[in-house]
């Protein structure tokens, strides 16, 4: 495990420590007990208290997991988490979580109930917040002890992972090197169990069965079952080394899928792992640039305001050294804020100057027209002769921006990996510095393919014959892909003659940069796309089956291919499954985070949020699913998902006006109305 010292900042919530931190006993219980048992890998750099309210804790746990310049890997707070009524630190911590932590809950909570049945009493919540861990504990100085002890030797752990490190790297040489390193005990039972948990994630092997534990601790999916028959297998799968061999015919093809099956998790791991790094590019800076990621700083080429410049209609003017500007003075010029030649200000002298204007040469201070009396006229009644001033005590700079106050020129106003958005502000701020270039990472162009021989255009006119469908799916994906902010091309549809799809797809792969195939990648004798990929392409499928409801049979591939120059690159090949709701399902959940990935976005994929149910909703026993569903918020502020009905994956209609997937575990009986689920939003939020 790394040696590196992990940040801690601790949050007492206290409305009575809050008035007086003397009352406080946590900070030097915890303190003492992080320095003692900790390791020495712990270094407590920042500790606050608030009161007991949700706002005050919400907006410091914010500063430091979304401000704080430096990561910080561990936040414990103390207090709140009993039944009180003014106890809310749960409910504040629960709304910013974006991974729950609930294996740190259950230890917490065993430890405590080993010492008394109150220990039920306590609400703890844990989990993780962009690339801090967030832990709560009670604000008994005994009981924040007793539960920080029970997690305190796993917490390094959890910190490193929440920060990045890779987790390969992580979990070389299995969990028992980790529990020496980390100082834990464990029978041989549970020992073996992690051991085998350490092989599947290292290697990705297993088959629905063996990857329940790590499905089940990330919480993916459910299947809805609304009234539809469920797939019935009467034998047990076993391993084939390779995709079907089409000239072989029907007689010879495997009668079980070659590829192992990889819960979501590992799947969305070899994704990063395979996926290209993005490529850096020069952007105008133009109305084509919102969505791309910047690749480099950007820094400010000129200050602003680039002069002096008034920030009121007034009058500038040269203060006196005793700052008394009362009297009646003369107007001697006119300041606009359009461009042009000004002659200096003298002492005695003043000019009519508008917001936004620059400051005469020589002028020290704007006095605002309010401060003012129109004492004279020139003759022809048509400007201001002479202006009375009523300002006693003006001061040097009032009422002025002085040059580079909103921006210094060299200044960073822009940092590498930011994404430039069309209503952040950010196309605005480098059009004012004068930034007409920037460098970004590119966002790959994108090919879309259907498969089959039994696929028509939509539009076609005239009614379907016997087993023809209309394709459905190339458009919707384009769409959803052009949405996302990427170029796509219409690949059309190729048949289902494996001559046919070579030429198509190595055609496709001169075109683009990334292909999204849908169709084929299934059990029969004509689905093709696996054997084409593999044994005429010569590229590599990394995952050919996913542990999931709908989109078990996505598949996953890399393919070498030479560039203009002559260069060998890879080139990413995404094969969904032909049924419409399955298709959706996957793209956005599998090929979303590899474009965002290609793109310099980060974090790749939909944005994941906790949820409530309005209603139950039923589960697949076997495996978890991606149920399409509705998030709005209600009047309590509180996310509530309603579902879009029946969940089967050729269903193109559970997709209507669904804007969210909801991540339901697989289970025996259903989750009840009120119960929590983490959703990844396809779009925005709608309010009741």
């Amino acid at each position: 495990m790394s040696s590196t010292t992990l940040r801690v900042a601790l949050l007492i919530i206290s409305t009575t420590a809050a008035k007086d931190p003397s009352t406080d006993a946590s900070q030097g219980v915890l303190s003492d007990l992080l320095e003692k048992e900790g390791g020495g890998k712990w270094e407590l750099i920042d500790t606050k208290i608030v009161s007991d309210v949700v706002t005050q804790i919400q907006r410091q746990i914010m500063l430091w997991t979304d401000v704080a310049a430096e990561t910080i890997n561990l936040i414990l707070t103390t207090g709140g988490t009993g039944f009180a009524v003014a106890d809310n630190t749960p409910e504040a911590i629960s709304a910013l979580l974006h991974k729950p932590a609930p294996g740190l809950v259950h230890g917490m909570l065993a430890a405590s109930l080993s010492v008394t049945p109150f220990a039920m009493m306590s609400r703890p919540v844990a989990g993780v917040r962009n690339k801090s861990v967030i832990v709560t504990l009670p604000g008994s100085p005994k009981g924040a002890r007793e539960n920080l002890q029970a997690v305190l030797k796993t917490l390094p752990h959890a910190c490193l992972q929440a920060a990045g490190m890779d987790s390969r790297t992580l979990h070389a040489g299995g969990v028992k090197k980790l529990e020496a390193e980390a100082g834990i005990k464990s029978d041989s039972g549970h020992s073996h169990s992690h051991d085998q948990h350490s092989h599947d994630h290292q290697h990705g092997h297993g088959t629905e069965s063996h990857g329940h534990s790590h499905q089940h601790d990330h919480g993916h999916g459910h299947n809805h079952g609304h009234g539809h028959g469920n797939l019935v297998r009467h034998t047990a799968p076993s391993s084939n080394p390779m995709s079907n061999d089409p000239s072989l015919g029907p007689s010879r093809r495997n009668r079980e899928s070659p590829y192992p099956m990889l819960s979501v998790d590992n799947a969305l791991a070899r994704i990063k792992e395979h996926t290209p790094s993005p490529e850096i590019s020069t952007s105008k800076v133009d109305r084509s640039l919102p969505g791309h990621v910047l690749a480099e700083d950007v820094h400010a080429r000129e200050s602003v305001p680039a002069f002096r410049a008034s920030i009121v209609d007034g009058y500038a003017v040269v203060v006196p050294k005793d700052g008394n500007m009362k009297g009646v003075f003369p107007v001697v010029a006119i300041s606009h804020a359009a461009p042009g030649e000004a002659k200096p200000l003298k002492e005695g002298e003043i000019a009519r100057i508008t917001t936004g204007a620059p400051l005469p040469p020589g002028a020290t201070s704007v006095i605002m027209v309010e401060d003012t009396i129109l004492k004279t006229m020139t003759d022809d009644g048509k400007e201001e002769k002479e202006v009375e001033i009523l300002a006693d005590n003006v001061r040097e700079g009032e009422n002025i921006r002085e040059v580079g106050s909103d921006i210094k020129a060299q200044s960073t106003i822009l940092s590498k990996g930011e994404q430039i958005s069309a209503v952040g502000g950010e196309i605005g701020l480098l059009a004012a510095v004068g930034v007409a270039e920037v460098k970004t990472y590119r966002k790959p162009i994108i090919g879309v393919l259907s498969t089959g021989d039994e696929i028509v255009q939509h539009d076609r006119p005239g009614d379907l014959r016997l087993g023809e469908v209309r394709d459905t799916n190339r458009i919707t994906l384009m769409s959803a892909a052009q949405e996302c902010g990427y170029e796509v091309v219409d690949l059309g549809i190729a048949a289902d003659k494996p001559g046919t799809l070579e030429e198509t797809l190595r055609d496709a792969l001169r075109r683009v940069d990334f292909i999204i195939t849908t169709g084929g990648v299934s059990m029969g004798e004509l689905d093709l796309l696996k054997p084409t990929i593999e044994r005429s392409l010569g590229g590599t499928i990394h995952f050919g089956r996913v542990a999931m409801k709908p989109g078990k049979p996505t598949t996953f591939a890399t393919v070498p291919v030479k560039n203009n120059a002559g260069e060998r690159i890879t080139k990413v090949v995404f094969s969904l499954p032909g049924n419409p709701a399955s298709a959706i399902v996957t793209f956005h959940l599998f090929v979303l985070p590899a474009l965002h990935q290609m793109a310099g976005v980060h974090p790749a994929g939909l944005t994941r949020v906790p949820v409530k149910l309005a209603h139950d909703f039923a589960l697949d026993k076997a495996r978890p699913e991606y149920h399409r569903a509705v998030v709005s918020v209600g009047r309590d502020g509180h996310l509530v998902a309603t579902s879009t009905g029946a969940q089967r994956s050729s269903k193109v209609g559970s997709l209507r006006g669904a804007n969210c997937l909801l991540c339901m575990p697989s289970g025996k009986e259903p989750l009840r109305k009120g119960a929590r689920v983490d959703a990844l939003l396809m779009g925005g939020v709608r309010s009741e």
